[in-house]
């Protein structure tokens, strides 16, 4: 019997936002934790503001690193185990980089030896601070550092995916220092499976670390192109995790839902619960899913300016901690968690980037001939037009049938 599929929060403090290690209050943070686990919820992903932390190359902060432990043995208190984000890097539309790799000390982040060295050393410090705690999953390297390497960022690093890989490579090896035997990873939003030139690949994401991450937004296009209820739509987090194992060598390599929200106004508030059912339930029949890890904890205060509008509403709590009618659909089927596998789905779509992975993205022919299987009643998934003809793998995967998206949309 496989383990249950894990349910958590990406935990976004209702007093500061991420700011809150500048002030930080554990009193606040306790109270939030509560909330969290009055949902029935196993784990959080917590993230440590990368300029905070480490202000300059060769000084990780003590005080940092000892609020992150109590952080995490708060949530210990409450059986919630802790995954950590360490570059941040990237959240709600800001960005937060260290002085020491902008402006006059500009280097590139995923490339500069002297940069690379003060990143390891980070992650390797944070991880083994947490290794002793029952309670810690293992690291995240950072929050979608994709989107440093290429447009549409306005000021990008550029890189080339063997860059990247051995980025990627050398930060993970860091983590796995710190805390050996831990579940280290790395995550990407969604232009690693969409975008033709952003060098972060989906070999990168399914070949590299413990376990696959995905992150989905229906925002991306989806949404506008298939209403709010379209199967696309509703089906866009079981996409994304199908999708992810057409590049895994592992036939059974565990995929974490790590981000999924529900963003207004393509999701009315009105209809954000009938949307987390959907996506959820929908994700939750996709084989291999280590969990779902829904976006985020509690709504931004109003206090705080200058975010995109739909970011003040996301959360599964209000700022003042009062759990809104998503959150009741969270705890629900989190209430409900089973450990059975779901039958393996036999009908794959091949999927050829020849032409680039545009054609994997909202509006392509790869993303729409899978909503038009699953409309149809299907469970696809997905596999590399080059490998299927690879009985042994298809085997090992359950699949039966390879089908292309010409044959879907004829």
């Amino acid at each position: 019997m496989p383990p249950a599929v894990r349910f958590g929060v990406n935990y976004t403090p209702s007093e500061g936002w991420f700011h809150h290690w500048l002030d930080f209050d554990l009193d606040s943070v306790r109270a939030d934790l509560d909330s969290i686990a009055a949902l029935g919820l196993d784990h959080i992903r917590v993230f440590a503001l990368w300029p905070y932390f480490q202000p300059n190359r060769t000084m990780i902060r003590p005080r940092a690193v000892e609020q992150l432990l109590s952080l995490a043995d708060a949530a210990a208190e409450r059986g919630l185990d802790v995954n950590v984000d360490g570059l941040q890097g990237h959240l709600s539309s800001f960005d937060f980089l260290p002085a020491w790799t902008q402006t006059w000390h500009r280097r590139n982040i995923f490339t500069d030896p002297q940069v690379v060295e003060g990143e390891a050393a980070y992650l390797r410090t944070l991880a083994a601070a947490l290794a002793d705690r029952p309670n810690f999953i293992g690291m995240t390297i950072g929050n979608e550092v994709n989107q440093f390497a290429a447009g549409p960022h306005p000021d990008p690093d550029r890189i080339t995916p063997e860059q990247a890989g051995r980025w990627l490579t050398r930060l993970l090896a860091a983590c796995a220092e710190g805390a050996p035997g831990r579940l280290h990873l790395h995550a990407s939003y969604d232009a690693a499976w969409y975008q033709d030139d952003q060098p972060f690949t989906p070999e990168h994401s399914a070949r590299l670390g413990d376990l696959t991450a995905v992150h989905s937004w229906v925002f991306n296009g989806t949404a506008q192109r298939h209403g709010r209820t379209g199967t696309a739509t509703e089906h866009h987090a079981a996409y994304l995790v199908e999708l992810s194992k057409a590049w895994a060598d592992d036939p059974h390599r565990p995929v974490w839902l790590q981000e999924v929200g529900a963003p207004a106004p393509l999701i009315p508030p009105e209809h954000a619960a009938a949307f987390t059912e959907a996506t959820v339930t929908n994700a939750l029949d996709c084989p291999d899913l280590w969990g779902v890890t829904w976006w985020c904890s509690h709504d931004v205060s109003r206090d705080l300016g200058d975010f995109p509008e739909l970011e003040y509403g996301l959360g599964l709590l209000t700022n003042d901690r009062r759990p809104k009618p998503a959150a009741a659909a969270l705890a629900r089927i989190a209430g409900a968690r089973r450990a059975a596998e779901p039958a393996p789905r036999t009908t794959a779509l091949a999927v050829d980037t020849t032409a680039g992975r545009s054609v994997c993205a909202p509006g392509g022919p790869v993303f729409e001939a899978f909503a038009r299987l699953t409309a149809d009643g299907a469970r696809p998934t997905t596999v590399l037009a080059s490998r299927a003809d690879d009985k042994e793998h298809l085997a090992a995967r359950g699949i039966t049938e390879v089908v292309t998206p010409d044959q879907v949309t004829e």
